[in-house]
């Protein structure tokens, strides 16, 4: 079977989805792997290296979708919203399409993608198990971006993060607040602490609170309880405003304390919970950094502009979007590493493993013979129910 890895479409975007070290892997599976020229560039892997390790590059992205079996993208037709739509009149009925799909996005978008007869997997979807932890690569980008986060706030901020005793004096370390203690924030916090900063974090699902210490940092408790405060998946759950509007109270003298605010709290398929308020912003000292990791979604912080940068009350507000593409070549390596197992899971013996009984291949499926087929993904579109996908 043959494996097409076209170039990233969307702008800014230099990951790559398969890197050149993982080729080996795929071909003692059986797999070839097709790229469009230049595909790696960006992000520091050359046409020369995929060349070297078995990998046949091809000038046009056409004859890459034309040829290959299995697509696979970083940012697949419904997480590209800008360009992606132009890839729809090359797929064709039968391919499978492997990427970050956002399913919980737009049921129109996902209904075309299941029009073009493809069978489409959603690496977002992929189970929080220990028998897919090697596939997870929304925790894999989860984690470039809570460190690229810190170090954006301490670029920014008009103080260093470590502690120093100096012939001027000691410098007291940076107080650094991470809102939302899941991959990005853990990661931020331990990137956090090695900056020398002193780090907290909040999180309403109890369970986060023995991560956080074990990596060094302080939790946040607030005398407020969450009703289902996370799902099956271990992500937390929407709440009532009548819960924020107390989360954000009881929040307000933490965040006031704190020289950089992380915010990482995102309800997958729903729009950000605002958790900082114009008000709040207006309470911290002048200096200090908010790092908007929900942005995509509308931001965690009331004032943050998606995709931007902007100044209130003397804080900077960083509203970033996409920052595992600001670290591409490490992002495409662990990247490509979860694809490479999932397709090795997915084909055996040159054959499609489709059987709608394994938890990964179900959960992750999103589009098979031209219908949305993903239980979870119907459900959150209020879909009727069908039958059992045919292995």
């Amino acid at each position: 079977m043959i494996v097409g890895v076209p170039k990233e479409s969307y702008p800014g975007e230099r990951r790559v989805a398969l890197v050149p070290a993982v080729l080996p892997t795929l071909a003692k599976a059986g797999l070839e792997v097709l790229v469009e020229s230049g595909a790696g560039a960006q992000a520091g892997y050359p046409d020369s290296l995929y060349k070297e390790k078995g990998g046949k590059v091809v000038p046009d992205r056409a004859a890459v979708f034309g040829a290959a079996d299995i697509l696979v993208q970083v940012l697949c037709y419904g997480s590209n919203d800008v360009t992606g739509k132009a890839d729809l009149p090359l797929l064709r009925r039968g391919q499978v399409l492997i990427g970050f799909l956002r399913p919980l996005g737009s049921a129109e978008v996902t209904q075309e993608i299941a029009a073009a007869g493809v069978t489409a997997f959603s690496v977002e979807l992929v189970p929080r198990t220990t028998r897919a932890q090697s596939m997870d690569a929304l925790s894999s980008m989860g984690t470039i971006c809570g460190y690229k986060a810190v170090l954006l706030a301490a670029e920014t901020s008009i103080r260093i993060f470590p502690m120093m005793t100096t012939a001027a004096g000691t410098i007291t370390p940076a107080r650094v607040f991470v809102i939302g203690a899941g991959v990005a924030g853990l990661q931020a916090i331990s990137t956090a602490r090695r900056l020398g900063a002193v780090a907290s974090a909040y999180d309403m699902r109890p369970a986060a609170k023995e991560q956080v210490q074990s990596l060094g940092g302080r939790f946040v408790e607030l005398p407020l309880e969450a009703q289902n405060a996370q799902d099956a998946r271990g992500y937390g759950t929407a709440q009532d405003e009548t819960f924020y509007a107390r989360q954000r109270e009881l929040l307000t003298r933490v965040v006031a304390e704190s020289d950089v605010v992380i915010t990482a709290a995102v309800i997958p398929g729903k729009k950000s919970p605002v958790l900082i308020t114009a008000a709040m912003v207006k309470g911290m000292a002048p200096g200090s950094v908010i790092v908007d990791l929900a942005s995509e979604r509308g931001g965690n912080c009331e004032l943050t502009r998606t995709g931007e940068t902007v100044q209130a009350e003397g804080v900077t507000i960083i509203g970033a979007i996409n920052l595992a593409s600001s670290v591409p070549y490490h992002a495409s390596q662990m990247y490509a590493r979860n694809l490479s197992t999932f397709l090795v899971y997915l084909v055996k013996d040159g054959k499609l493993q489709l059987n709608p009984k394994d938890e990964i291949i179900r959960e992750t499926m999103v589009t098979h013979g031209s219908e949305i087929v993903n239980t979870r993904v119907r459900e959150f579109f209020k879909m009727p129910a069908l039958a059992p996908v045919a292995g």
